[in-house]
């Protein structure tokens, strides 16, 4: 959105004060997300002049707009997940003076597959995200996801190498692909493992030494053509995350998810032979419709058993729109968190363990801030913003990857100094 209002003449501004138009981009997905999109929207409503104008977009527009307009006085404009590419258009006529009434651009519409000339990625220093595909045709119950977005559309090839390739030019070091889910990426194309063919393609494009991790991968759908070409690749981190929402088969049954929990363990067995030193992050739901305490305690086990490098654990959020809608919420809120908590502690000392395991290794770090006489960055073991961090002792230049050796761990985060020796 950002680029193509600079092509219309717009310029950015990262100082609510100064700007005439406010875009408060929103998450509608579970109801903490919206209630942490509501809370920006009433801080720029509550500051805004009677000469701006205040557009909201994403996903909880698309979803129900009214619910919106009814919580925030003041939105100007509604602009869908499905026609985000629309925005020019909608801010014209936002801006035109002689506008009464609230402009809702909401078309119930097929995502785009793409946007000529549009780049789709968010650039955060030396990283990067990188979209391969949007929408989604998983039927999870607890998913609004294709009830927002619809069904899944994968850009194309050529473009993906194209914004890598810009990506590189413009110096990042590590490109993070995402989608809803990442292990369908091209079966609209007609592409059969078209996953890997990506991954082998954007290895052309990008220099070893960087980094290309693999985000969102779907149960089942991890195949063996993935995982060979993960490890053939120097530039792909041996990383995969792969979101599982629980282990027992009822349950998942009931979440419509796979439920071969066997099939899982071989499918994780497969990348740590395959990978060595491979980080798996995982994700849970507990306390969905009908969770008994027997189910959860196979999660524990499950949990305990598999000793995942990095796991998340969220509370079941009963949303209108999903097939879970029509069961009982029937798990009280404090037994959810409770849950949670419990099974948040059995993972502590599975990470402080390989963790601690790391001490003595030399790892490459991406460095992304410094002060104080420290460093803090990311090693291919932690995606940004969801994993751990590695303390450097010094100031690093930031942007740079470089060697650290590890001389202590802590539960989530290590602490390191540059290794000298491997950098001569």
């Amino acid at each position: 959105m950002a680029t193509l209002l600079e092509r219309d003449g717009w310029r950015a501004t990262g100082d609510p004060r100064r700007a005439d138009l406010l875009i408060v981009n929103t998450c509608g997905f579970i109801a903490p997300a919206r209630e942490e999109s509501l809370t920006a929207l009433r801080e720029m409503a509550a500051g805004k002049r009677a000469d701006q104008v205040l557009l909201v977009a994403g996903c909880w527009a698309q979803r129900d707009p009214q619910a919106i307009l009814a919580a925030v006085p003041g939105v100007d404009g509604l602009l869908g997940a499905r026609r985000w590419m629309d925005v020019a258009v909608v801010v014209r006529r936002l801006m035109d003076a002689d506008r009464r009434d609230v402009v809702c651009h909401l078309p119930d519409v097929p995502l785009a597959d793409d946007v000529p000339d549009v780049p789709r990625v968010a650039v955060q220093g030396a990283s990067a995200y990188l979209k391969i595909a949007d929408g989604c045709d998983r039927a999870c119950a607890f998913c609004a996801i294709p009830h927002i977005k619809g069904g899944a559309v994968s850009r194309p090839l050529s473009r993906l190498l194209e914004d890598a390739a810009l990506l590189v030019r413009r110096g990042v070091k590590e490109i993070n692909l995402i989608a809803q889910d990442t292990t369908t990426y091209g079966r609209d194309l007609g592409l059969t493992d078209g996953l890997a063919l990506l991954l082998e393609r954007l290895a052309e494009r990008v220099p070893e030494g960087n980094w290309l991790r693999v985000l969102y991968a779907f149960p089942g759908a991890v195949t063996p053509r993935l995982i060979e070409t993960m490890a053939s690749l120097p530039q792909v981190v041996p990383y995969l995350d792969l979101p599982l929402q629980h282990a027992h088969p009822a349950v998942l049954r009931r979440m419509r998810r796979p439920s071969d929990v066997a099939e899982v363990r071989r499918t994780v067995a497969a990348l740590r032979r395959a990978l060595p030193g491979v980080a798996v992050r995982t994700a849970f739901i507990v306390g969905f419709p009908g969770e008994t305490e027997e189910e959860f305690a196979a999660l524990l086990d499950f949990v305990q058993e598999m000793a995942f490098d990095r796991v998340g654990v969220f509370t079941y959020s009963h949303e209108e729109g999903t097939a879970a809608a029509a069961l009982p919420d029937d798990v009280p809120a404090e037994v959810k968190e409770e849950r949670r908590d419990r099974l948040m502690a059995a993972q502590q000392p599975i990470s402080l363990a390989k963790n601690r395991a790391l001490v003595g290794q030399v790892l490459d770090v991406l460095i992304e801030g410094q002060g104080d006489g420290l460093s803090v960055g990311r090693s291919y073991r932690d995606a940004p913003e969801i994993d751990g961090l590695v303390l450097v002792q010094g100031e690093v230049p930031v942007g740079e990857m470089v060697p650290v050796r590890i001389t202590s761990a802590l539960e989530y985060d290590l602490i390191g100094q540059p290794d000298v020796r491997r950098e001569g």
